[in-house]
């Protein structure tokens, strides 16, 4: 681990020597502290036995902690302009692997993440880019068996939520596996500092789940419109008679009158299944 990569100083003269600026557009703020990354590494588990695939590797703050402890390491990095500075390191570190490109379009099509052969995602995410990461990742179908990732607070409390607060991201991320916050970060653990505070997410993904196109389509259907009862929204989404709804919805959470964020992820599913019929 290079120990300056936490001072900013340093990491101010890497921009000049390559060039660049922190870029709001990719979210690249830098960790300066490293207590995040030992509670990312132990959420993650990272044993000498795991693959693991991290988005956005930056300068390596949380690389070179990956390099020490996985088998291998499969890094996205968007910034080209970082080329030299990963390939010195990779001469070094034969376990280590770059894939430059938008991570989006690159993790889907790579040869290593079609061969049904387990891993873990741990990545320090873009916050632009988070909710689409989610998807890409818990959509494969190859699965990552978890994924322990840094994001803004805000959306870690919502991927988080319980019923009550529940949002289509929640459901959406809930559904593909079980979340849980790891550990608040503070917006001054970082150079240049975010307007906002982060959090650590640890995602245990169940390794079975397909996508259910009926599934989302019921639940984008059912939050697009918050105000408004969940039973009028589906009348309206899924076109099915808003009288059916609210008995379907009686029987299954006790309340036909239920708003989307009251329903906790087992009432969902079962709301699904029984439309699908």
């Amino acid at each position: 681990m290079i120990v300056d990569l936490y001072k900013p100083t340093y990491l101010k003269a890497l921009c000049q020597q390559y060039g660049l600026s922190p870029s709001k557009k990719y979210g690249q703020n830098y960790l300066i502290t490293d207590a995040p990354i030992k509670k990312m590494l132990e959420a993650a588990g990272v044993s000498a036995e795991d693959t693991i695939v991290e988005i956005g590797p930056g300068f390596g703050v949380l690389t070179f902690a990956l390099l020490e402890k996985a088998k291998k390491l499969i890094a996205f990095e968007i910034e080209k302009k970082l080329h030299p500075y990963w390939d010195k390191v990779l001469t070094e570190h034969e376990n280590f692997e770059v894939i430059w490109g938008n991570a989006l379009s690159t993790i889907p099509s790579h040869e290593s993440l079609q061969k049904g052969k387990p891993y873990k995602v741990v990545a320090n995410l873009p916050y632009q880019i988070t909710s689409n990461v989610l998807r890409t990742l818990l959509e494969l179908p190859n699965k990552p068996q978890s994924i322990t990732v840094m994001v803004q607070k805000e959306v870690a409390q919502r991927i988080c939520a319980m019923p009550g607060e529940m949002s289509l991201l929640s459901v959406c991320v809930q559904y593909f596996g079980i979340p849980k916050v790891v550990t608040k970060v503070s917006s001054g653990c970082f150079w240049p500092a975010p307007k906002v505070d982060s959090a650590v997410v640890h995602i245990d993904v169940y390794p079975k789940q397909e996508v259910s196109e009926a599934f989302f389509t019921l639940a984008r259907a059912g939050f697009s419109n918050k105000r408004k009862q969940l039973a009028k929204n589906l009348a309206h989404g899924i076109k099915k008679e808003e009288a059916l709804i609210r008995e379907l919805l009686e029987q299954i959470t006790g309340n036909s009158r239920v708003r989307a964020q009251e329903l906790s992820m087992a009432q969902w599913k079962a709301l699904a299944q029984v439309l699908s019929k």
